[in-house]
């Protein structure tokens, strides 16, 4: 099979690493991948937000199967274009996407299924959304409604902060998908990530990780896009699984499959667990990242036996072989990241890092300059490793960290913290 993946990031990375181990894969091109998906597979300059030029591209490249790494594209029916012209796509349908690329809409779902959620507001006018918050206490949270890179939610410890992070937003910060926001009570617990993939009727878990998305040690500092994961998330108990899968998924499913706009992809289940009890915080449609990392690690290449079955309506027909093992993945990002950060720094000793089914240094943000790999984005790397025990798999995942020579990136030093 000729297989092309859409993407450039650490996620794009690991699909690619766990499909191209895959006998069935012949020939892997990703669009625009990065110096790291660059030893692998071929790399496409491609606008991977214009279905039609990635349509022409891919039967130009006699393409038999696509997969779509990161929302944007989803969210701007890519897929849809993909699948009018004929491909074979893992990715749902931009109407599908509002999962994601919407939060109000999202929240709408869940009133309609009972899915038990924070209690929310839906606002398109600042002032009345700060009115809002004044009669809530804090902390509270403040999401903008549409897509802002895994960055437009502010967990606000104080009422001024939550006014702050209104006038943020809604001035512009997140550009359109901060034009409106939405304004959740706060959650207590612990947070989780669970994956299925479903193919409009059957639903298949994957797996489950544990992001850790403060900046900073301690979950101290900004949200970012994802500091580190491990997977599987003890939290994820048989008992939570299976209330989130009857409570929370399968009812989102079937209102979506109601409303003419089934869900054919993988659903990324944020959850926070209090007392047994899961609550959805968020939904993706879309891999994780760095959760990713860490899930296809643990897969291998059955991965693209699954997303095919999943494209192809065939869940019903796949059993999901895990590694009994663990995996986790330290994220090194560019100094300064989530706020302003330099470009182009030099990152050295990548070549020394072992890469094996145990060991992989995936890229983010990376590009090859004169011999070089250099830093083009905030995330750069999540170095990931597995292991009979977390404890393992977090000591080889930081043994790869220290090898690296780069003066400009910093990491986290506690991911796993909670499990351990």
């Amino acid at each position: 099979m000729n297989i092309l993946i859409l993407g450039s990031g650490g996620r794009e990375h690991s699909l690619a690493w766990a499909i191209k181990q895959n006998p069935k894969c012949d020939r892997l091109i990703v669009a625009p991948g990065n110096a790291g998906v660059a030893q692998l597979a071929e790399c496409a300059a491609l606008d991977i937000l214009d279905g039609p030029a990635v349509a022409t591209f891919a039967a130009e490249q006699s393409i038999d199967f696509i997969v779509i790494g990161p929302e944007a594209p989803l969210a701007a029916g890519v897929a849809d274009d993909l699948r009018a012209a004929g491909f074979a796509v893992f990715g749902p349908s931009a109407a599908a996407a509002r999962l994601e690329s919407s939060k109000s809409f999202t929240k709408a779902i869940c009133d309609a299924c009972n899915a038990p959620t924070a209690s929310y507001a839906h606002f398109t006018h600042a002032d009345d959304a700060k009115d809002y918050v004044r009669t809530r206490p804090a902390p509270i949270v403040i999401k903008a409604d549409g897509l802002a890179a895994g960055k437009g939610v502010v967990v606000a410890e104080t009422t001024q902060q939550a006014l702050a992070a209104i006038d943020d937003m809604m001035g512009g910060q997140f550009g359109d998908a901060g034009a409106e926001v939405v304004v959740e009570d706060f959650l207590t617990g612990e947070e989780a990530s669970f994956f299925v993939l479903v193919d409009g009727t059957t639903v298949l878990p994957i797996g489950t990780a544990q992001d850790h998305k403060r900046a900073f040690d301690g979950d101290t500092g900004p949200n970012t896009g994802g500091m580190g994961a491990y997977s599987p998330a003890p939290v994820m108990t048989e008992a939570v699984t299976q209330k989130a899968l009857d409570e929370i998924v399968r009812p989102t499913m079937r209102e979506m499959a109601q409303r003419g706009t089934p869900f054919n992809g993988v659903l990324f289940v944020g959850l926070m667990i209090d007392a047994g009890q899961p609550s959805l915080v968020e939904f993706n449609v879309r891999f994780g990242d760095p959760e990713c990392q860490g899930l296809m690690m643990r897969l291998g290449g059955q991965v693209l036996d699954l997303l095919q079955a999943c494209a192809e309506g065939r869940l019903d027909t796949q059993q999901v072989h895990w590694a009994d093992d663990h995996a986790l993945s330290v994220v090194m990002a560019a100094n300064g990241y989530p706020g302003d950060y330099e470009k182009g720094s030099v990152i050295a000793a990548l070549d020394s890092l072992p890469e094996d089914s145990f060991h992989m240094a995936f890229h983010a943000g990376t590009a090859r300059r004169d011999g070089q790999t250099i830093a083009t984005g905030g995330r750069v790397l999540a170095l990931t490793a597995r292991g009979d025990t977390l404890q393992q798999a977090r000591d080889r995942a930081y043994a790869m960290v220290d090898a690296v020579d780069w003066p400009q990136g910093f990491c986290r030093r506690d991911i796993g913290w909670r499990a351990l």
